[in-house]
């Protein structure tokens, strides 16, 4: 294996937009490349290191989905259950519905929401974290707004079409995460802290950082077109209250750590060492299309031509429309701030990359990493 083109291609990436980017490839469950490069703090030019803690941002929806279907597993519940039957508030709503005339009206909604539309962003929620009932959730629980509140506050607000029948990226997976805590009964990060981190030994991945951990957190930064340069803008536009654990953006961790449970799912669902986090079928049909021919049209993100949805992830379903280098059925998803997630059980491949700058720049830099990985094996 030469891997001299993917470092090559970090270090284009960090002498342009990015203030430092960071790559860990494991074949065969074993780390085979780790390469890093740039400044984790541009003011004061302290290079990236080791250890250093990000926003995953929409990297935490393919953990989310990973607890929710242990929950499946067990038989806490069905994919084509009503969301009703585990979280009441859901059982009448109304969707917005335009008529001929172009005159937007509401109606109840004729499909119930499946907990199957929330694994895959088809709801009808939207990704509007201004709308009144959050903005009043966030005032009735004194700006705590716990996780449960997010699905209460969705339940009062109008779906933007019938359930099942489009796909919309959206605040689902943040009401999986309450639907995880009304089935199971624990706190969110306690359930995914005791199931999934701690038996894979992710000590640095959670919702809340201890001080050290503060320590290690790396500045984020928001490339200025007008200055021409990165500057900084810290903190997470996701988190709504000081108790929210969102199941979409929520969780803080380390390329290291994070790499530990998306290897997991490239094998098959269990670590090197033999913890289970989810059985292989399950895997199986988290990578599996999940969208209708009236959905597709729907999911056209440039970077994303060739891939379709799973539960919660990209899935890899033509190389003819993608051009990528990876075989059908990898998958995995991404994050704001630009990290990426590639799981390939076929190859054997897991790939964590990481950067911590919004406009993140991913339709240029994540096919083209990708494709590098795949040349370099």
């Amino acid at each position: 294996m030469n891997f001299e083109p993917l470092s090559s291609f970090i270090d284009r990436i960090t002498s342009w937009r990015i203030p430092w980017a960071e790559v860990l490839v494991m074949y065969r469950n074993e780390p085979v490349f780790r390469y890093r490069n740039g400044y984790a703090n541009l003011e004061e030019k302290t290079p990236i290191d080791d250890g250093r803690i990000i926003n995953l941002y929409s990297l935490t929806k393919i953990m989310t989905c990973t607890a929710a279907l242990k929950l499946a597993e067990r038989g806490a519940f069905l994919l084509n259950d009503r969301l009703s039957d585990y979280l009441p508030e859901f059982t009448e709503m109304t969707v917005k519905k335009r008529l001929p005339d172009g005159e937007l009206v509401l109606e109840r909604a004729v499909h119930p929401i499946t907990v199957r539309d929330l694994f895959t962003m088809s709801a009808g929620f939207s990704y509007d974290l201004g709308l009144p009932s959050i903005k009043e959730a966030v005032g009735r629980t004194n700006g705590k707004m716990p996780t449960r509140a997010i699905a209460e506050a969705l339940a009062k607000e109008p779906l933007q079409f019938e359930p099942g029948t489009r796909w919309n990226y959206s605040l689902c997976h943040d009401v999986l995460a309450a639907l995880v805590e009304a089935v199971d009964g624990r706190r969110f990060s306690t359930y995914i802290r005791e199931e999934i981190t701690g038996p894979l030994g992710m000590a640095d991945t959670g919702f809340e950082l201890s001080d050290e951990q503060r320590s290690r957190l790396a500045p984020q930064y928001e490339y200025s077109d007008e200055l021409g340069k990165p500057v900084r803008k810290d903190g997470n536009g996701f988190r709504l209250g000081t108790e929210y654990e969102s199941g979409g953006a929520g969780l803080l961790s380390t390329v290291t750590d994070y790499a530990q449970f998306l290897n997991a799912l490239t094998n098959q669902g269990t670590s090197p060492d033999g913890v289970r986090i989810l059985s292989p079928a399950s895997v199986k049909l988290m990578r599996t299309e999940q969208l209708t021919e009236g959905m597709r049209g729907d999911f056209s993100w440039e970077q994303l031509k060739g891939y379709s949805y799973g539960l919660g992830v990209r899935t890899h379903i033509s190389q003819a429309r993608s051009g990528s280098l990876s075989p059908l059925g990898e998958f995995g998803w991404s994050g704001a701030a630009g990290c990426l997630a590639v799981i390939d059980p076929a190859s054997q491949l897991t790939v964590m990359y990481a950067q911590h700058m919004l406009n993140n720049q991913e339709p240029f830099v994540h096919p083209r990493l990708r494709n590098i990985v795949y040349t370099c094996l």
